[in-house]
Parts: C-alpha cells; sequence; structure tokens
C-alpha cells in the first residue's frame, strides 16, 4: 500500500465505521484524514463518502463550499467509495427528488428502495472482485440502483439486483461494507489507490 491520504467525508453519518475498516485493512491511521473543510479535502489522494443522509450531506458540502471542488476532483480521477447514502449523493439521477448532489456517476437511484429501518436486512452479495469474493451485504434503508449510465460496471449482486458499481475510480455500494468484521472491501479499496 502507497503512503496516500484517505480522506473521510464525516459531516455526519458512519464516517467513523469507516475510519475503522480502514485500520482493519491495515491502513495507517496517520493515512486517514476526517474531511469537514476544504483543505482536509485539498490534503487527501481518495475519499469516502458514507452512509447517513445525503440531504444533509449535500447541503453542508455546498454551505461549506466544498460541493464544486469535490466534483471537479472527482472527475478529475480521484478514488472514491461511496456507500448507501453516498451512493445516493453521487448519482446523476434520484427518483422524485432535486436534492443538492454530486452527480458524478451516470446511474439512477432510488432511496429508501427497500423499504424503512425495520425493514432493514442481510444478505450474501457476489462480486466479480477476486480479492473479496461473496460477503455478507447489510442494507440499511438501502437505495436501489435502477438504472446504469454507460460505461458503469456493475461488481456486485444481492438477489438478483445490482448492489455494487464501478465507473474509473469511483466505487459505489447500496450496502454498507464498514459494518463487516474483516473489512475486504475497503483493503481492496486502498490497493487501488
Amino acid at each position: 500500500m502507497s503512503e496516500s491520504r484517505i480522506g473521510l467525508l464525516a459531516f455526519q453519518g458512519d464516517y467513523e465505521a469507516h475510519g475503522k475498516a480502514l485500520a482493519r485493512a491495515g491502513v495507517a491511521s496517520s493515512r486517514i484524514v476526517e474531511v469537514r473543510r476544504l483543505p482536509e479535502l485539498e490534503s487527501v489522494d481518495a475519499l469516502i463518502i458514507p452512509g447517513g443522509e445525503s440531504t444533509v450531506m449535500g447541503m453542508l458540502l455546498e454551505r461549506f463550499g466544498i460541493l464544486e471542488v469535490l466534483k471537479a476532483r472527482i472527475e478529475a480521477g480521484m478514488p472514491l467509495l461511496a456507500t448507501c447514502a453516498g451512493l445516493i449523493l453521487i448519482a446523476k439521477h434520484i427518483e422524485g427528488s432535486s436534492q443538492t448532489k454530486l452527480g458524478v456517476l451516470d446511474i439512477t437511484v432510488r432511496r429508501n428502495a427497500y423499504g424503512r429501518q425495520v425493514d432493514s436486512f442481510r444478505a450474501p452479495v457476489q462480486t466479480r472482485i477476486p480479492e473479496i469474493g461473496t460477503i455478507e451485504g447489510i442494507f440499511i434503508r438501502a437505495p436501489k440502483i435502477v438504472a446504469l449510465g454507460p460505461g458503469v460496471e456493475p461488481l456486485a449482486t444481492c438477489k438478483g439486483e445490482t448492489v455494487m458499481v464501478r465507473k474509473g475510480a469511483i466505487i459505489a455500494a447500496t450496502f454498507h461494507p464498514e459494518l463487516l468484521k474483516d473489512a475486504p472491501v475497503h483493503r481492496w479499496f486502498a490497493s487501488l489507490i
């Protein structure tokens, strides 16, 4: 692994769990940066956008003057891992919503597609990534990817649905890989940076 610095968008949501997953994946704590302001964003080589509330994250990115800079960095090829609400935030199209978003990944998503918090579930996720294989997917008020744009590659499925995708340096998942004990997704993401 290189000495690159990995940022955690830390306005709200489960960014701390992502930090712990990176640590379990062998990333030194000195390489993990909580990002809330522009200087912190500018200091990192890659970013994780966690689950949480995508509308709040979008509003805060705008309020703190980070939205356009972050969008430009992602479009320029900065590695990005976005999970659950993070996936919603980076989607180009969100069904029935005009919320502030980054819109850097050409997918269409449906928010809370599986129901409310009580409808959260765990199920096997089959990935096409040899280093990861089949893992447990933890779906909490999860979005659903309903359409993929050109060049967006499906990386994993669950119950016949695409639940993880990639386009270039952008990786996005509808589930919560940070809650897995062995952090295979984070280990793989860190190896790509």
